[in-house]
């Protein structure tokens, strides 16, 4: 479904961001900040991750995908993580991540793991951040240093989560709504490109199967070939699961962007950034898996320093489901 004007207005509203997303805070963060309060911090957050994908494939895209929703409210501050309460709902019953994020066990299983070692030290946002970055390494991508010293919101935002970026999104829409937090048209397609694994649900994408724009017809730039195989397994709107890359589906490289240029892209997200004027040429370019693991870092390094919490703000939550007792 295309969204109105006045939605997408409404949308990029919520998303406007001042100077000061990026600011100072960020400035605080720092690849060695547990060197002496925690220092078997990265070990313990990839040990964590290891044993998680042992018994489930898809821990990774869904701890890489946590971390981006949680960025995408309020500011990487965890907290998408938090449960919803008697007198609040958190970010977890909003439209886009309800009965579709995943991975908050492991998120869970590794603060208790932290909590053994380093009590009171390591905050859940950054074990985000961490295991976001260990996600892509073990699936064969890129690493990077990743900036800690993130402390914990004690609130969530629902209207945040809501206006999430859009499956629906024209890559217009995407640029502008990007733009305002502080991302720019590479970032964007850059963070796309973790779409190179995990899954996503047929209801995401069933209408260019069969009723594209409410034509009653499937979307005609989708690959026939593609088209045939998703018709069968999406027959109805379902949570059952495709595989976003339909190439190399548990490795973390640049297929993501050879699919769009062959009109296999899963989601109008996706495709629309392979068809369109402003992002087609950055497509191309980021077939090029050192083009594209060169941004995809920067990017998500940028991406972490959005409305980071630091210093005495927030707190470091004994449970990443819920605020400490005060």
């Amino acid at each position: 479904m295309v969204r109105s004007p006045q939605r997408l207005g409404l949308l990029v509203t919520l998303f406007t961001v001042t100077a000061s997303i990026l600011g100072p805070a960020h400035g605080q963060l720092s690849p060695n900040f547990y060197a002496n309060s925690c220092p078997s911090v990265f070990t313990i957050v990839r040990s964590g991750l290891s044993n998680a994908l042992n018994s489930d494939i898809r821990a990774g895209s869904k701890l890489l995908r946590l971390f981006f929703h949680d960025c995408f409210a309020l500011g990487c501050d965890g907290s998408v993580l938090l449960d919803d309460t008697p007198t609040a709902r958190g970010e977890k019953s909003a439209g886009p991540n309800v009965n579709s994020l995943g991975g908050f066990n492991v998120v869970d299983n590794i603060k208790a793991s932290l909590e053994q070692s380093c009590p009171s030290t390591v905050s859940c946002a950054d074990i985000l951040a961490i295991a976001a970055r260990d996600a892509v390494v073990l699936a064969g991508g890129p690493s990077w240093n990743v900036e800690l010293g993130r402390r914990d919101s004690t609130t969530a935002s629902l209207s945040q989560a809501n206006s999430l970026p859009a499956t629906s999104m024209s890559a217009s829409q995407l640029i502008s709504v990007f733009r305002a937090k502080g991302l720019n048209t590479n970032d964007l397609v850059a963070l796309s490109g973790a779409h190179t694994f995990g899954k996503a649900q047929c209801n995401k994408f069933q209408d260019r199967l069969f009723n594209f724009q409410n034509t009653g017809a499937p979307d005609p730039s989708m690959d026939v070939n593609l088209l045939n195989k998703l018709q069968k397994t999406c027959l109805t709107p379902s949570r059952t699961l495709v595989d976003m890359d339909q190439g190399t589906p548990a490795t973390f490289d640049s297929q993501y962007y050879r699919n769009l240029q062959l009109n296999r892209g899963l989601l109008t997200s996706d495709q629309t950034l392979g068809s369109s004027p402003q992002t087609a040429g950055l497509v191309n370019t980021f077939t090029s898996p050192s083009a594209f693991y060169n941004q995809f870092t920067a990017s998500m390094v940028k991406l972490g320093r959005l409305g980071v919490l630091t210093g005495t703000q927030g707190q470091i939550r004994n449970r990443c489901g819920s605020v400490n007792s005060s």
